[in-house]
Protein backbone atom coordinates (compact mmCIF):
# COMPACT_ATOMS: atom_id res chain seq x y z
CA UNK A 1 0.00 0.00 0.00
CA UNK A 2 1.32 3.34 -0.98
CA UNK A 3 0.71 6.36 1.22
CA UNK A 4 0.62 9.66 -0.47
CA UNK A 5 1.14 12.91 1.27
CA UNK A 6 -1.01 15.82 0.30
CA UNK A 7 0.83 17.96 -2.18
CA UNK A 8 1.12 21.61 -1.48
CA UNK A 9 1.25 23.83 -4.39
CA UNK A 10 4.02 26.34 -4.01
CA UNK A 11 3.47 29.65 -5.68
CA UNK A 12 6.94 30.92 -6.52
CA UNK A 13 5.88 34.11 -8.16
CA UNK A 14 8.65 36.76 -8.21
CA UNK A 15 8.60 40.48 -8.86
CA UNK A 16 7.82 41.60 -12.34
CA UNK A 17 10.10 43.93 -14.23
CA UNK A 18 7.51 46.73 -13.90
CA UNK A 19 7.39 46.37 -10.11
CA UNK A 20 11.18 46.51 -9.89
CA UNK A 21 11.28 49.59 -12.13
CA UNK A 22 8.69 51.37 -9.95
CA UNK A 23 10.76 50.68 -6.82
CA UNK A 24 13.95 51.94 -8.52
CA UNK A 25 12.21 55.13 -9.65
CA UNK A 26 10.86 55.77 -6.13
CA UNK A 27 14.33 55.24 -4.63
CA UNK A 28 15.79 57.60 -7.23
CA UNK A 29 13.27 60.31 -6.36
CA UNK A 30 13.95 59.91 -2.63
CA UNK A 31 17.71 60.03 -3.20
CA UNK A 32 17.30 63.18 -5.30
CA UNK A 33 15.44 64.88 -2.46
CA UNK A 34 17.50 63.66 0.49
CA UNK A 35 21.12 63.58 -0.75
CA UNK A 36 21.41 67.35 -1.37
CA UNK A 37 20.27 68.00 2.21
CA UNK A 38 22.78 65.55 3.64
CA UNK A 39 25.63 66.85 1.48
CA UNK A 40 25.31 70.37 2.97
CA UNK A 41 25.86 69.15 6.53
CA UNK A 42 29.68 68.82 6.49
CA UNK A 43 30.08 72.51 5.69
CA UNK A 44 27.61 73.46 8.40
CA UNK A 45 29.55 71.28 10.85
CA UNK A 46 32.77 73.12 9.95
CA UNK A 47 31.12 76.46 10.64
CA UNK A 48 29.89 75.25 14.03
CA UNK A 49 33.37 73.93 14.82
CA UNK A 50 34.90 77.30 13.89
CA UNK A 51 32.49 79.06 16.26
CA UNK A 52 33.41 76.65 19.05
CA UNK A 53 37.13 77.16 18.41
CA UNK A 54 36.69 80.94 18.49
CA UNK A 55 34.85 80.64 21.82
CA UNK A 56 37.66 78.48 23.21
CA UNK A 57 40.34 80.93 22.04
CA UNK A 58 38.30 83.84 23.46
CA UNK A 59 38.18 82.12 26.85
CA UNK A 60 41.95 81.56 26.75
CA UNK A 61 42.48 85.24 25.87
CA UNK A 62 40.33 86.31 28.82
CA UNK A 63 42.39 84.10 31.15
CA UNK A 64 45.56 85.64 29.68
CA UNK A 65 44.20 89.12 30.45
CA UNK A 66 43.14 88.05 33.94
CA UNK A 67 46.71 86.89 34.67
CA UNK A 68 48.56 89.71 32.89
CA UNK A 69 46.22 92.70 32.81
CA UNK A 70 46.22 92.94 29.01
CA UNK A 71 45.54 90.94 25.88
CA UNK A 72 48.41 89.90 23.62
CA UNK A 73 49.05 92.47 20.91
CA UNK A 74 48.24 91.79 17.27
CA UNK A 75 52.00 91.37 16.65
CA UNK A 76 52.33 88.81 19.45
CA UNK A 77 49.27 87.07 18.04
CA UNK A 78 47.55 83.96 19.32
CA UNK A 79 50.94 82.30 19.67
CA UNK A 80 51.23 84.26 22.96
CA UNK A 81 48.68 81.80 24.35
CA UNK A 82 51.10 78.87 23.97
CA UNK A 83 54.53 80.54 24.20
CA UNK A 84 55.55 83.45 26.40
CA UNK A 85 56.03 86.48 24.15
CA UNK A 86 59.63 87.68 23.81
CA UNK A 87 58.80 91.11 22.39
CA UNK A 88 56.29 93.89 22.93
CA UNK A 89 54.56 94.02 26.32
CA UNK A 90 56.08 91.05 28.11
CA UNK A 91 53.49 89.44 30.42
CA UNK A 92 54.54 89.35 34.08
CA UNK A 93 52.35 86.42 35.16
CA UNK A 94 52.31 84.23 32.04
CA UNK A 95 50.92 80.81 33.00
CA UNK A 96 53.42 77.97 32.73
CA UNK A 97 52.09 75.58 30.11
CA UNK A 98 50.16 78.29 28.30
CA UNK A 99 46.48 78.96 27.94
CA UNK A 100 45.43 76.51 25.22
CA UNK A 101 45.08 72.77 25.47
CA UNK A 102 47.52 70.64 23.50
CA UNK A 103 50.06 73.47 23.56
CA UNK A 104 49.32 74.79 20.10
CA UNK A 105 47.07 77.32 18.42
CA UNK A 106 44.44 75.43 16.42
CA UNK A 107 43.84 76.08 12.75
CA UNK A 108 40.31 76.75 11.57
CA UNK A 109 38.34 73.78 10.16
CA UNK A 110 39.50 74.69 6.64
CA UNK A 111 43.18 74.50 7.62
CA UNK A 112 43.84 78.26 7.80
CA UNK A 113 45.17 80.40 10.64
CA UNK A 114 42.67 82.41 12.67
CA UNK A 115 43.01 86.18 12.23
CA UNK A 116 43.60 87.97 15.55
CA UNK A 117 43.42 91.73 16.13
CA UNK A 118 44.04 93.46 19.45
CA UNK A 119 42.65 95.97 19.98
CA UNK A 120 39.90 94.81 17.70
CA UNK A 121 37.70 96.87 15.43
CA UNK A 122 34.51 95.48 17.02
CA UNK A 123 35.63 94.57 20.54
CA UNK A 124 38.69 94.46 22.78
CA UNK A 125 39.95 91.75 20.41
CA UNK A 126 38.63 90.28 17.19
CA UNK A 127 39.07 86.69 16.00
CA UNK A 128 38.12 85.79 12.44
CA UNK A 129 37.96 82.57 10.44
CA UNK A 130 37.64 83.37 6.73
CA UNK A 131 35.63 80.27 5.79
CA UNK A 132 36.22 77.76 3.02
CA UNK A 133 37.72 80.24 0.55
CA UNK A 134 40.28 81.57 3.06
CA UNK A 135 39.54 85.17 2.01
CA UNK A 136 37.65 88.00 3.68
CA UNK A 137 33.94 88.22 2.88
CA UNK A 138 31.89 85.60 1.14
CA UNK A 139 28.58 83.85 1.59
CA UNK A 140 27.38 80.37 2.48
CA UNK A 141 30.41 78.07 2.90
CA UNK A 142 32.79 80.99 2.22
CA UNK A 143 31.22 83.21 4.91
CA UNK A 144 33.49 84.61 7.60
CA UNK A 145 33.01 83.43 11.18
CA UNK A 146 33.67 86.30 13.62
CA UNK A 147 34.09 86.52 17.39
CA UNK A 148 31.77 89.53 17.64
CA UNK A 149 28.86 87.79 15.92
CA UNK A 150 27.13 85.08 17.88
CA UNK A 151 24.37 82.79 16.70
Amino acid sequence: MKLSLPQKTVNRRGFTLIELMVVIVILGILAGLIVPRIMGRPEQAKQVKARMQIESISTALKLYKLDNGMYPSTEQGLQALVEMPASGNIPKNWRKGGYLEKGKVPKDPWGNEFIYLSPGVHDEFDIIAYGADGAAGGEDKDADINSWESE
